[in-house]
């Protein structure tokens, strides 16, 4: 075995911030891992019966305690008044205070980090502008654990500094939550969803095809209206409403505030599909053949049973949508875009069969059939499995994927390929040696014996690479790219 390449670690660690919380809806007799009815009626009773003095107290209490986490509670303490407002018997005659009283009992905090953060990917900030010379702005994603093992998707902001260096901004006091925006979904994705899930029969056609190629959700409720009138003669009629109004909420779109800083917001579930959580996004600065640059990510949506892959699309890190990934290709985690189109067709990279890598071609970027799988030789450290650790950069000598790999005793490490840059499913060279192992203080945590990565960025004469470790904490490594390369370029095939 060569000797292995230099990797740089930097002194940043990013541990877990239990006082990172964001504020949910709160419905009591249904707590999360408790299936029961809803208590809400019997509470509102008893907040109303609350005499003027001890409800005063409460609410100043509330706001004495969380007012300094939010950046308006009283807004948010409204919103979730509002939710349950259909439970209270005389909303009218309730004073503000009393209003925002039953928000408060409605609310409960989530400790987006509670438990880890891990498995991070960056990418080159939108805005580079105000930077000295040789100093990039990055956008870090990365998986935040909380509370159920429910993952969210966090962001951070930083610099790469002439010397390589990281430093990584202060992320503020706050987490935003997205706030849904109206979404105008594709006709012919709603078909490729319906046939996935069971067939595209009759009843899907009706409701279908009586919508434009593109349609909003009020018309929507009216083809579906359309097909509850015939219950009578469409036996599946109400199958295929539930299935229809599934792949809606699976295909949706959130916004932030303006006044938020990107490293405020917080992508949470939202989506059925993802309602035990959202991980692993690899987020890849796309450019298109115009030369204008979309931020795609892929992620794995979870909803507490099976795995389904998504794709968020952004231009300016404030306004997300997340769309359904479709195809033999995206039947697993781990899809990773590449930066541009290759040979005029959208590619990615795939695990589609669990333990090998394979890149698919497409003209649609959610729709991915026919992938190919990559000749890999296999090593002790890799011999379990192999993934990627983030979309391919491209250089001189071919497309640079870092991989991931499993080996005794669950180890990973993380390795590179070279793939050819007209015909990515040739392998040009594999690193027969690890890149990156865990040391010995970053083997222990929530996961042992894990490194991994989401996607790397170059920066100069440097591949800067986040990292998870023990899918506990996030560390960053830097790799001079001529000496990745020049052991690429001459490895074995």
């Amino acid at each position: 075995m060569s000797q292995p390449i230099e990797v740089t670690r930097s002194p940043i660690r990013l541990r877990p911030d239990p006082r990172r919380v964001v504020a949910r809806l709160f419905i009591p007799g249904q707590e999360s891992l408790i299936d029961g009815e809803s208590r809400a009626g019997s509470v509102i009773d008893r907040i109303l019966a609350l005499d003027d003095q001890q409800a005063e107290a409460a609410l100043d209490e509330v706001n004495e305690l969380f007012a300094d986490r939010y950046g308006d509670l009283e807004a948010l303490l409204m919103q979730h008044f509002d939710l349950v407002v259909h439970r209270v018997e005389h909303p009218l005659g309730l004073s503000h205070d009393r209003q925002l009283l039953v928000g408060a009992y409605f609310t409960q905090e989530y400790a987006v980090e509670a438990a880890a953060v891990c498995n991070p990917s960056m990418v080159a900030h939108p805005d580079q502008t105000g930077l000295a010379p040789g100093e990039t702005r990055f956008v870090m994603s990365l998986r935040a654990i909380g509370e159920g093992h429910r993952s969210s998707i966090e962001l951070r902001t930083g610099v790469v500094g002439s010397d390589a260096t990281v430093r990584l901004d202060d992320p503020g006091p706050h987490l935003v939550a997205g706030h849904p925006e109206p979404v105008h979904y594709r006709r012919d994705l709603f078909h490729r969803a319906l046939r996935t899930i069971d067939g595209d029969g009759l009843s899907g056609d009706f409701v279908l095809g009586s919508l434009p190629d593109r349609f909003t959700m009020k018309e929507l409720e009216l083809a579906l209206g359309d097909l509850y009138d015939q219950l009578v003669t469409r036996r599946d009629a109400m199958q295929t409403i539930e299935r229809i109004r599934w792949i809606a909420a699976s295909n949706y779109e959130v916004s932030f505030p303006a006044t938020s800083s990107i490293a405020e917001r917080v992508l949470s579930s939202t989506a059925p599909a993802e309602s035990h959580g959202m991980e692993d996004a690899r987020f890849v600065r796309f450019t298109h053949d115009d030369g204008t640059v979309t931020y795609y990510a892929t992620y794995t949506a979870y909803d507490g049973t099976q795995v389904e892959p998504q794709l968020l699309t952004t231009t300016d890190f404030r306004t997300f949508s997340s769309t359904q990934l479709m195809g033999t290709a995206a039947s697993n985690k781990g899809m990773a875009l590449f930066p541009r189109k290759v040979g005029g067709r959208y590619a990615a990279l795939s695990r589609w069969d669990r333990e090998t890598n394979a890149v698919v071609l497409s003209d649609d970027p959610n729709i991915w059939d026919d992938p190919v799988s990559l000749p890999q030789a296999r090593q002790a450290w890799n011999l379990v499995q192999l993934g990627n650790c983030g979309s391919p950069i491209e250089t001189p000598a071919g497309w640079l994927v870092l991989t991931h790999g499993v080996g005794p005793m669950r180890r990973y490490a993380m390795g590179a390929d070279l793939l050819d840059l007209d015909d990515p499913t040739r392998v040009l060279a594999s690193l027969t040696e690890p890149l990156l192992l865990p040391t010995a203080g970053e083997r222990d945590g929530y996961v042992p014996n894990v490194v991994y990565s989401c996607g790397a960025m170059t920066h100069g004469e440097h591949l800067v690479v986040p990292f998870g470790m023990a899918d506990a904490n996030i560390g960053v490594a830097t790799v001079r790219m001529d000496e990745l390369l020049d052991r690429l370029t001459v490895a074995p095939r």
